[in-house]
C-alpha cells in the first residue's frame, strides 16, 4: 500500500509524493493522522525564511488514531485518539541533564527536522503519543501542541488573578492566551490587533476588550493610565516589544512568545527596565506541558474558533489561507475533512 505525504524540497517547493510504508520498531507506533493544523512556522519553513531538513513531511500539530503498535508498547492500544508531543531530545546535553530538555542543543521536531503529521501515517515513539478523550474532535485535539506551548508561555509570565493583561495579537495562539488568561483569573483581558476578524475572535474567546493597536492609549486608560502589569507579545515583532515596554506598569512582567525575523532588532533603554523594574521573559516551545494541555483541553472552549479544513492536496492553499487569516485555524486532514472533523 502506497502513502500519500507532504514533502519540503526547498523554498516554495513542496511536493505532494507517496511511499511505501515503514516497519515498526518495537517502541513505535503509527498513526492515521486526522487533523494537522498549520502553523506560522510551516508557512516559514515553506518561504524559506526557518531552516528544516531537506525533503522532510510538514507538520506538528497532530491529532490522529492509532493503526499499529509495536511489540514493546503498553498503555495504547490501536483505534485510541492520541495528540503528539512533536520533540526529540538527545538527553545527554547539559540542559537535558539540567531538567531543560527544550532548550537542548540537539533537539529535532517532528514537521521541521523529522517526518511530521502531514501523511497519512506517522510512525513515532509511543512515548510522545498522548490518548485523548475518543469522542474529542480531532481538529481539537490538534490544538494540543499549541496549547501545550501557550501554558509554558503562562508559566513563564507566571501572572496574578485579578490584575490586568494586555495581549498583542489575536491569532490562533493570541486566541488560546486570552482562554488561559480568563481561566486563571486576569481582568481586564485586553487584546491588540490590526484585523477585525481578529478581533472577533478575541471576543469569542473572552476578552474583554478588543482594539486596534493605534489605540494604544484607550487600551492604558482601561488600566487608570497605570499600565499593564502583564504583557503578551504573541505576534513575534521588535516594535511590539518596544510598545510593550511603553505600555507595561511598573514592576510589570513581559512575555515574548511569537517567534520574530532573526534579524529583528528592537530599541531599548535599559533605564525604562531598571527604573520600572520590569522583567522580560521568553516561551519556547512546550517543556512538560502536553500532559497539562491534554487535561485542560476540554475545559477552554475552544470549539468556539472557526476551522477551515484542506485536503493534502491543497496544501498550498491551506498555506495561503494560514497567511491571510481567512479562518481562526486551519488544518491539513490527510484522511478527509469529515474525519477531521470528528
Amino acid at each position: 500500500m502506497l502513502l500519500t505525504e507532504a514533502r519540503f524540497f526547498g523554498t516554495g517547493d513542496v511536493r505532494l509524493l507517496t511511499s511505501e510504508p515503514t516497519p515498526l520498531a518495537p517502541a513505535e507506533v503509527a498513526i492515521a493522522p486526522l487533523a494537522v493544523g498549520v502553523c506560522g512556522t510551516d508557512s516559514h519553513i515553506v518561504a524559506g525564511s526557518f531552516a528544516a531538513a531537506p525533503q522532510v513531511v510538514l507538520g506538528h500539530e497532530v491529532c490522529g488514531r492509532i493503526t499499529e503498535v509495536g511489540a514493546a508498547v503498553d498503555g495504547l492500544t490501536v483505534g485510541d485518539l492520541v495528540t503528539v508531543e512533536p520533540h526529540d531530545y538527545c538527553t545527554r546535553c547539559t540542559y537535558c541533564r539540567l531538567g531543560q530538555e527544550h532548550l537542548c542543543d540537539s533537539k529535532r521536531g517532528y514537521g521541521v527536522k523529522l517526518d511530521g503529521g502531514m501523511t497519512e501515517r506517522m510512525v513515532v515513539p509511543a512515548r510522545i503519543a498522548y490518548r485523548l478523550p475518543d469522542a474529542t474532535p480531532p481538529w481539537i485535539g490538534a490544538l494540543t501542541e499549541p496549547l501545550a506551548c501557550c501554558l509554558h508561555g503562562m508559566d513563564q509570565l507566571n501572572p496574578r488573578s485579578g490584575l490586568p493583561i494586555l495581549i498583542f495579537g489575536a491569532g490562533p495562539a493570541g486566541a488560546m492566551m486570552v482562554a488561559l488568561a480568563k481561566a486563571r483569573g486576569l481582568a481586564p483581558v485586553v487584546v491588540l490587533d490590526p484585523r477585525t476578524d481578529r478581533r472577533e475572535a478575541a471576543l469569542r474567546m473572552g476578552a474583554d476588550t478588543a482594539l486596534d493597536p493605534a489605540s494604544l492609549d484607550e487600551a492604558t486608560a482601561l488600566t487608570d493610565g497605570l499600565g499593564f502589569p502583564h504583557v503578551i507579545d504573541a505576534v513575534g515583532s521588535a516594535r511590539i516589544l518596544e510598545s510593550a515596554i511603553t505600555v507595561s506598569s511598573r514592576g510589570g512582567r513581559i512575555l515574548v512568545f511569537g517567534v520574530a525575523r532573526p534579524d529583528d532588532e528592537a530599541r531599548v533603554r535599559p533605564n525604562d527596565i531598571f527604573a520600572r523594574e520590569l522583567t522580560l521573559v521568553g516561551a519556547v516551545i512546550n517543556p512538560y506541558t502536553h500532559h497539562r494541555a491534554v487535561q485542560m483541553l476540554p475545559t477552554l472552549g475552544l470549539d468556539r474558533l472557526r476551522p477551515a479544513f484542506y485536503g493534502l492536496d491543497q496544501l498550498p492553499e491551506a498555506l495561503e489561507a494560514q497567511r491571510t487569516g481567512t479562518a481562526d485555524k486551519v488544518f491539513i486532514a490527510p484522511h478527509g475533512i469529515a474525519a477531521a472533523r470528528g
